[in-house]
């Protein structure tokens, strides 16, 4: 037994340095490579910041685009899904309500044209993107309130959409706080 423990304790031991000490201070020392310098890539509007590029933020107002719905209610601190499955009740009704939402604030369109990242969380719980077609289906709703043109919107969403990475892997994005910065930037 005596030649079994010395050397688990050992290789536990080494372990134990390994994925507790050597390990994070490698991940934190190519975080420090990354925009921000691995404290989030910051947006930032006449001096202030305004919010984080890659986490996704609540945007409710009629005038903004919507952000996709979140199981964790934006809370970076907490990222997760719900964890319930399609067949779920309580899911359900929580995917009705948004769509029901959705429709209110968005008189003429129906139900069978929202895209389901409109109305279901990601499994992050903290999505920052959009497709554009969920962009697009929103633009009748903010021209009318901010009195803008149609065309000047969708162009605004051209504008800020992102192609595939290298043209061939994942679909085309949109930031929605970027969107939504440029989107106040209009006159």
């Amino acid at each position: 037994m005596k030649n079994h423990l010395s050397p688990a304790i050992r290789l536990t031991v080494a372990l134990l340095i390994l994925t507790s000490v050597i390990y994070p201070l490698v991940v934190a020392g190519i975080a420090k490579l990354a925009p921000g310098g691995g404290a989030g890539e910051t947006v930032t509007v006449k001096g202030r910041v305004v919010g984080y590029a890659r986490i996704g933020q609540k945007f409710t107002e009629d005038r903004y685009f919507n952000s996709r719905p979140s199981a964790v209610d934006y809370n970076a601190a907490s990222s997760a899904g719900s964890n319930k499955g399609p067949s779920n009740p309580d899911y359900l009704k929580a995917v009705q309500a948004r769509i029901d939402t959705f429709v209110v604030h968005n008189p003429g369109v129906q139900k069978s044209e929202i895209p389901a990242e409109l109305v279901t969380a990601s499994g992050s719980g903290l999505d920052p993107d959009l497709s554009p077609a969920a962009a697009m289906i929103q633009v009748r709703r903010i021209a009318k309130v901010r009195g803008l043109a149609t065309e000047r919107l969708n162009q605004l969403i051209d504008e800020h959409t992102k192609g595939p990475l290298l043209g061939l892997f994942g679909p085309s994005t949109v930031n929605v706080l970027a969107l939504n910065v440029a989107l106040d930037e209009l006159k």
